[in-house]
């Protein structure tokens, strides 16, 4: 006689009390320029990956009311691997236009592009100080990588015009060090033994000397320092964020954009129930992880761009 394991439970529409109220599925397409073709941005846009200890995946999805607007998604997802072997280095970088400006959707890309090229080219660096734990010299290069990247799109337009977040992931198996940088709203989540804990730096704070359980958060405040071995200094503008996480067998790590932040905190049905369907062993499939992550919840209807590392 056969045996078959039990499939898991479906993922429900919507948590909550009432249903969203969009429809779950794109209605709209964006108006598309004939001559702008390149400019179209897909609806969806999945990645996964495994390196080291860490198996990756990485979402950007257009929210329910664009969908229903027939608006293009202003979040974008950069997920890129530079070097090879042990020595190399993955980067996950997600920014989200500024909702009233003109251009979001390409603002966020050449935020995700630009922040590439900076990481891509001091990369050999950056894996270096990640195996010496040298977070000081993180914080301070990457600071300047993300002024710089920031800066050329106020350049542009006189104004900030995106957030941005990334997570530097090195594949070597020994080197359990996550780094998280950026500047701008979002959410960065730990899930350990079935609970979730935020673990986003606020701004402005004094530097933390050390968490009980070996994490440490370093903040930005403002004070000049030498310049960065990375890229030339540039005046700081907007709060840049910095947290280097020790990571666990069973942990999961997850940083997300406001769309998906937003929900996290305010609805505790969709906490319960991603805290269960990403605590089990192995990682979802990349297209078990986008029904996960576009789970609805009424009131909450932006864009979600998520990416979740699962530790072995």
């Amino acid at each position: 006689m056969a045996h078959f394991s039990p499939a898991a439970p479906p993922t429900p529409d919507y948590v909550g009390s009432r249903p969203p109220t969009y429809a779950p599925e794109p209605t709209a397409l964006p108006a598309a320029d004939p001559e702008e073709l390149g400019e179209l941005v897909p609806d969806t846009v999945l990645e996964g990956a495994r390196y080291g200890a860490c198996t990756l995946r990485a979402v950007s999805l257009r929210g329910d009311s664009a969908r229903y607007r027939g608006e293009a998604r202003r979040d974008a997802l950069l997920v890129a691997r530079f070097g090879a072997g042990e020595q190399a280095l993955v980067l996950v970088a997600m920014a989200t236009g500024a909702r009233a400006a003109p251009g979001a959707q390409r603002a966020a890309a050449e935020a995700c592009r630009w922040i590439g090229q900076a990481v891509g080219r001091s990369h050999e660096r950056l894996v270096e100080d990640l195996r010496a734990d040298r977070r000081g010299d993180l914080k301070s290069g990457l600071n300047r990588l993300t002024d710089r990247t920031l800066g050329k799109l106020r350049a542009a337009s006189g104004e900030p015009t995106a957030s941005l977040r990334c997570l530097l992931l090195p594949a070597d198996p020994d080197c359990r060090t996550r780094v998280f940088f950026g500047a701008g709203e979002g959410g960065l989540f730990r899930l350990r033994d079935g609970e979730w804990r935020s673990l986003e730096p606020a701004v402005p704070a004094v530097p933390d000397e050390g968490a009980p359980d070996g994490d440490r958060l370093t903040m930005d405040l403002g004070i000049p320092v030498p310049p960065s071995p990375y890229e030339p200094a540039e005046p700081p503008q907007t709060p840049f964020r910095f947290r280097a996480v020790i990571a666990r067998p069973g942990d999961v790590l997850m940083m997300c954009t406001s769309g998906l932040a937003d929900p996290l905190h305010g609805e505790a049905s969709l906490r319960a129930f991603l805290g269960r369907r990403w605590s089990r062993p192995a990682a979802p499939g990349l297209a078990g992880f986008l029904a996960d992550t576009q789970t609805r919840v009424k009131g909450y209807a932006d864009d979600r761009t998520a990416a979740a590392v699962w530790e072995a």
